[in-house]
């Protein structure tokens, strides 16, 4: 059974068409990466997965449960996907601690203490065990989007949306977040991550998604896409960016 799919989504802005149908499938413990130019749809394909967009045509299925089917609970169904944003949206008034206990604690009414034992468990997971008591304006932006990660895996999801997540870094915090996506790659955790870093697309990934103008135009082994393949846009992509 597969821990997320998505079938025919599309989705539409105006008369502009931003998704044209697009099926996915992503296995359990699996790492879909997706890549493509800027505007090619890959961010609304993750909003249209939990559903913070809905789509206007097609399915999305949590494991068994359809969560575009018209009675579904959205909200329970979308704690079971953590998601993580380019920008790390922290609440500037709590500390990093507190920004990972607050949704366990006011989402589930987990007691504070266990809340607190958990949060601490995965700041120190994402190598942050001595920031607990800093406020995200103290903290780098690297360090920021570690909280951000331990912050939605605070929820225990079934899945890990990640969009573009290193993108507003400098360089050289990159390879710290990316080094804790790997760790969790390692641990089991489905992941759909949209990324630029094809080092971590390469080494990374189970499968490996390039779209273009809303849909997907080629996808397989990440090897075997990066390394050579077989459509003209996805060469002309790779070219420039490689």
């Amino acid at each position: 059974m597969s821990a997320l799919r998505a079938e025919g989504l599309v989705k539409r802005y105006g008369q502009n068409t931003v998704l044209c149908g697009v099926d996915l499938v992503v296995e359990s413990g699996q790492v879909v990466c997706v890549i493509g130019p800027s505007g090619s749809g890959k961010s609304t394909l993750l909003r249209c997965l939990n559903l913070l967009e809905r789509p206007d045509e097609g399915r999305v299925f949590l494991g068994d449960d359809e969560i575009t089917a018209p009675r579904a609970p959205v909200d329970a169904m979308r704690q079971r996907m953590g998601m993580v944003f380019q920008s790390f949206n922290l609440f500037p008034l709590k500390t990093a601690l507190g920004n990972v206990m607050l949704a366990p604690v006011k989402v589930r009414g987990m007691p504070r203490q266990a809340s607190r034992e958990k949060a601490l468990d995965l700041l120190a997971r994402v190598g942050l065990a001595d920031k607990a008591d800093e406020h995200p304006a103290r903290l780098s932006g690297g360090q920021q989007q570690r909280v951000a990660i331990a912050r939605a895996l605070a929820m225990d999801p079934d899945v890990m949306l990640f969009d573009e997540v290193t993108s507003a870094l400098d360089p050289e915090l990159v390879k710290d977040v990316l080094g804790v996506m790997r760790e969790l790659a390692q641990g089991g955790m489905t992941m759909v991550v949209v990324t630029h870093e094809m080092g971590f697309a390469r080494e990374v990934g189970d499968h490996l998604v390039f779209m273009d103008e809303g849909a997907i135009v080629e996808q397989g082994d990440p090897r075997d896409v990066l390394g050579a393949p077989r459509q003209e846009r996805t060469q002309r992509f790779l070219s420039k960016v490689l």
